[in-house]
């Protein structure tokens, strides 16, 4: 092999199988990354020198636009442990490569609650602080402790604590002042010891009570995923790449001008004087429920959730986001934005 060149690099690598929604893209190169060493190897190849890096976790959360002429860096880092304990909480690390919910489940077998209602999100668990994931009124955010990130750019390890993760609905620094500048290695949970149980958020309560399950961490975990399972598709039957819009946060009053026209709204509190709005029943209600547009459409059981019948692109993907996004707006007033990272 010439010096200075890895066997690591993967040239015209079919991406379709790498993320969820089962765009077809290729990518210039990519790299499969377990290690920091694997990393520095494959940075300094000179085949990839001059090319813009991307990150790709489980795929779970993007849209391929295209080809992607680019170096393609998949994270595989692996390992789970605890990295210690105090009299309140657990201090808990995952490699970024690891499956986002097998950790979770990982944790509660150990006796570590308070990652429950995040059971059953697909993805890695290096790509779950970057948007700052959250479902069924728990965030990412309630219990990340400290994460360890590669730079891209050179040979510096930086730390980053909640604070500096700057992390916000679906948001945090990675995906905005820091964007494209780290690769995710590690990241520790600081699980509280004594842990209250969250049901108050969506079906939670009623299937607790319907499924006769415990109410203990476990059996909340259990309940997120019979409630998951029975709303949202399969990414191994149908092509998604799960909840595609955010839930738009508006102005209390205008939630409160909204709700008058439309007493069905559903609508939670988000901060002083802000309310956010349950996109899916936006969607639904202007009839993209179940509907197609081409090879995509909204899903027939969760008008929040785009999928790909068979066959799509990014430009199809495009197509349908913006024209939900344009019925909305015509309907509510109200602007809808993406989830997903666009490449």
């Amino acid at each position: 092999m010439v010096p200075g060149m890895t066997d690591r690099l993967l040239p015209d690598f079919s991406l379709q199988p790498c993320n969820t929604l089962g765009v077809s893209a290729r990518a210039q190169w990519l790299a499969r990354i377990t290690s920091r060493d694997d990393l520095l190897a494959v940075l300094a190849d000179p085949r990839a020198a001059g090319l813009p890096c991307r990150v790709l976790g489980g795929g779970s959360n993007l849209v391929l636009g295209g080809d992607v002429a680019a170096l393609v860096l998949k994270v595989e880092i692996m390992g789970r442990r605890l990295v210690r304990e105090d009299d309140a909480a657990w201090y808990v690390a995952a490699g970024a490569g690891e499956n986002w919910h097998d950790f979770v489940q990982w944790t509660l077998a150990q006796g570590y609650a308070g990652l429950e209602n995040l059971s059953l999100i697909p993805g890695t668990v290096g790509a779950a602080p970057v948007q700052n994931i959250g479902a069924y009124g728990a965030e990412i955010k309630d219990h990340f402790f400290e994460l360890t990130g590669y730079a891209l750019d050179g040979d510096e390890i930086r730390r980053f604590d909640s604070d500096t993760c700057q992390f916000a609905y679906r948001d945090s620094v990675f995906k905005q002042a820091e964007a494209g500048r780290w690769l995710i290695a590690e990241v520790v949970f600081r699980l509280p010891k004594q842990h209250a149980l969250n049901t108050a958020y969506g079906d939670i309560e009623t299937e607790l009570t319907g499924a006769g399950l415990p109410r203990t961490a476990q059996g909340v975990a259990q309940a997120v995923i019979n409630v998951r399972r029975r709303k949202l598709p399969d990414p191994a039957v149908i092509g998604n790449a799960g909840s595609f819009f955010k839930n738009p946060v508006v102005p209390a009053d205008v939630c409160t001008a909204l709700q008058q026209q439309y007493p069905g709204l559903v609508a939670y509190p988000a901060g002083i004087g802000l309310m956010k709005l349950a996109a899916g029943w936006l969607i639904d209600q202007c009839g993209w429920k179940g509907r197609r547009l081409g090879p995509v459409g909204m899903y027939e059981k969760q008008a929040l959730v785009l999928v790909n019948h068979g066959g799509a692109s990014g430009a199809d993907v495009t197509a349908l986001m913006q024209a939900v996004q344009a019925d909305v707006r015509q309907h509510f007033g109200v602007e809808l934005e993406a989830e997903p990272v666009w490449w």
